[in-house]
């Protein structure tokens, strides 16, 4: 007899579901789709309670036991799967790595266009193109109708360059409200629809090209060496010592052979200006995918890189998980920075989520930084990554000169010292920009009565409202929860009117300082409230890089990658909170924050120097960092926390805890406590493990709940892991766990 070799007969999926389900549930496939066909990877709709939710096939079986199954409503990629067994492969890795939920992680992956059942191909775009009829109707058009004369002119221009027309935005970009008239037009055929791709079609700038340096040169080298395979490089190079000429040189070579890179920045405003960049080196488009896109747009750049339509995607955080067709190199600019940590919902790290995917996908992964964090930094010392280096800066540029400027018993007028008004004057006066750094939005952080001593604070956080000026006023806002309050006519407590005082300095109260001392000089504020709106970063950094500005003031939005090439003056205000942080990590911080800010000075042919304001010059980090460096710093930083067997010489694990009343956050925190204590010890090596707290958080109430929090902290990271996946379900059914909101935060980068 021969054996029967079929291949395997499903008829039941486990879907990843979103909800507080570790792992995914079964579900019955109908009958007419029970075959030997994969279903992995797709979309289907499935009953959940009184729902009906789209989801994931996760893994799939074949049972006798289902008469308690509810059946798939319906499966929504009949065709194809939307994501690989190498998307799988990441996510599920990051579900059990996190202790996440598999539902909440697969659908963080995905847009939200997709997430609903909308169809896996984008929308095609429609564009207006002009016909050989209506090329001369222009003479039709009467003069007074500008905006039909301004569209037409537009059309024509698109149709004598021979391009595919304008899309919907760009003719109410000439027009305004050009749909009152556009049906007009394709009625007397002057104009045509044609439909397009989701991605726009753009006029590539120029070839732009560097030749690179030796230091350059070599890192690319090394990396060329290695590329056909998993390996981890950090490319640690001084501020403006051209890291992305490196970084395009690298993709290059991985285009070359037809594969695709994923490069992740910091901040939404940094990719507009690295697209350019990256478009003009590449002659290629460059995808970019954050949070400050529409619906349709993400959905369009996670389609053309899952489909290969593009080769290169730029983005922020979330851009980690995008569907890549082919990918061959993975990005990770300002490695430090941590923006790249998820500090709400699912708390992933980016950046060691990438590291991951290149691992799993035998593709090597690039860490650049000025100031690399100390986690990496120790990894390169210990070889497990590999360790390129630019000392210099490029195209002969060099490395600004950083002084220490001693305020104490000087005279401060709103935040700045005389020596640095001087020196900012003396910059000024020959024709240079000059930046100024101020860690505080807002124009005061306290309203403080001057009579009984009264201070505006929320109502709902542990925390002082910040006033904010307008041109009609004022209001109050908490920079914790956004609790927003008028400004009050007098002081709520002793009734006093006149004696209401602003209290401290915010970027918006130095703004008009500034504008005072220098009417002639164009002032611009880049900070979290004046890049609001969509599109403000890149017009303000675009107005700073052109030199339109003279003083350019704001907050850390300042610190990160930007080119800003007639910038000769640097000043840092009000520094001094973050020498003396409860938190471990709050020194590594600041240094890697003043070495950031000070790199935007003397980028280009033009020498510059940065001067830092204190009360303390004598302050060891300070001196250790601008005397010998970052090197030198994070050397002793991680002595010091190898004595204390902080990371990276351990790992650990935050318990969040709040709720309304303070005694339901403890009870359930020692209620764990006691619990993880008893099951630790069961385990090999878990009598090491320390577990810390209940304490409160540094700021004990937010949004009105007051917070808690355990730490675990262990030598072994197996340890942690192995202690919470005994542990976590009974996290979930803990009779508090509905008084009380809760999260597992691995690998913490804030104790907030």
């Amino acid at each position: 007899m021969t054996e029967n070799t079929a291949a395997p007969f499903f008829n039941v999926v486990t879907v990843a579901v979103p909800g507080p389900f570790l792992f995914g549930l079964d579900y019955l496939l109908p009958e007419d789709e029970q075959c030997q066909e994969s279903w992995l990877g797709r979309r289907v709709k499935v009953p959940l309670r009184n729902r009906e939710i789209i989801s994931i096939v996760i893994a799939e079986n074949y049972s006798q036991e289902i008469s308690k199954l509810k059946p798939v409503i319906e499966i929504v990629d009949k065709s194809q799967s939307i994501l690989s067994m190498a998307d799988l492969r990441l996510l599920n890795w990051a579900a059990q790595y996190y202790h996440e939920p598999i539902g909440e992680v697969v659908l963080a992956a995905l847009p939200k266009r997709i997430r609903q059942g909308e169809a896996l191909t984008p929308t095609l775009i429609q564009r207006w193109q002009l016909t050989d009829l209506g090329l001369n109707a222009d003479a039709e058009i009467p003069k007074r109708a500008s905006a039909q004369v301004r569209l037409h002119q537009a059309l024509r221009a698109d149709y004598q360059s021979e391009k595919e027309g304008l899309s919907a935005a760009q003719c109410k970009e000439h027009a305004g409200n050009w749909r009152s008239f556009i049906s007009d037009w394709q009625e007397k055929q002057w104009v045509r629809v044609a439909e397009h791709g989701c991605l726009e079609r753009k006029s590539l700038a120029p070839a732009q090209r560097k030749n690179l340096n030796t230091e350059q040169q070599i890192a690319v080298d090394n990396f060329v060496e290695k590329k056909d395979k998993f390996a981890c490089f950090l490319l640690q190079g001084v501020t403006g010592s051209g890291k992305t000429e490196v970084y395009l040189a690298m993709i290059e070579k991985v285009l070359a052979e037809g594969k695709q890179a994923l490069v992740l920045v910091p901040e939404i405003g940094l990719t507009p200006q690295m697209v350019r960049r990256f478009e003009a080196y590449l002659q290629k488009p460059v995808v970019a995918l954050h949070s400050g896109l529409n619906d349709s747009e993400r959905h369009c750049a996670w389609y053309s890189m899952r489909e290969g339509l593009a080769s290169v995607i730029l983005g922020t955080r979330s851009a980690v998980f995008t569907s890549c067709k082919n990918l061959g190199v993975c990005i990770i600019d300002e490695e430090h920075d941590l923006s790249y940590k998820q500090q709400d919902g699912f708390r992933y790290s980016a950046r060691d989520l990438l590291i991951q995917r290149a691992y799993q996908q035998n593709i090597p992964i690039v860490l650049g930084s000025a100031t690399p964090s100390l986690e990496s930094f120790h990894n390169a010392k210990q070889q497990r990554f590999h360790w390129l280096k630019l000392q210099q800066r490029a195209a002969g540029a060099k490395l600004p000169e950083i002084k220490l400027l001693d305020i104490r018993g000087s005279k401060i007028h709103e935040g700045v010292s005389a020596q640095l008004r001087a020196a900012m004057t003396k910059h000024l006066d020959a024709g240079n920009q000059v930046l100024l750094f101020l860690n505080r939005r807002g124009f005061a952080p306290v309203l403080m009565c001057h009579e009984c001593g009264w201070q505006m604070a929320c109502p709902s956080c542990d925390a002082n409202m910040t006033f904010h000026q307008t041109r009609n006023g004022g209001f109050l806002q908490c920079h914790h929860c956004d609790h927003q309050e008028p400004e009050p006519q007098g002081c709520p407590n002793c009734g006093s009117e006149e004696a209401l005082l602003r209290i401290g300095q915010g970027t918006e109260r130095l703004e008009e300082t500034i504008a005072e001392w220098f009417p002639e000089k164009t002032v611009l504020r880049i900070d979290r409230d004046s890049t609001r709106l969509k599109g403000a970063m890149e017009a303000l950094t675009k107005q700073a890089e052109q030199g339109e500005a003279d003083i350019l003031l704001g907050t850390q939005m300042l610190a990160k990658g930007h080119h800003f090439p007639n910038v000769t003056l640097v000043g840092l205000l009000d520094i001094d909170q973050g020498l003396f942080s409860i938190d471990y990590r709050g020194t590594e911080r600041l240094a890697q924050l003043i070495l950031q800010v000070a790199g935007r000075a003397g980028r280009a042919e033009k020498a510059g120097e940065v001067w830092i304001q204190t009360h303390h010059p004598d302050h060891p980090l300070l001196n250790l960092l601008l005397k010998e460096g970052y090197q030198a710093f994070a050397e002793q930083a991680l002595q010091e926390r190898k004595l204390v067997k902080l990371p990276p010489f351990s790992y650990q694990m935050l318990v969040r805890a709040e709720a309304y009343e303070a005694m339901d956050a403890v009870n359930f925190l020692e209620s764990l406590k006691l619990g993880l204590d008893a099951e630790k010890l069961t385990m090999p090596g878990g009598e090491k493990m320390q577990i810390l707290g209940p304490v409160s958080a540094p700021m004990l109430k937010r949004q009105g709940r007051f917070r808690y929090q355990l730490l675990l902290n262990s030598a072994q990271r197996n340890v942690l892991h192995q202690l919470m996946n005994g542990f976590f379900p009974t996290m979930l059914k803990h009779p508090l766990a509905r008084k009380v909101r809760w999260s597992l935060d691995v690998d913490p980068q804030e104790m907030m």
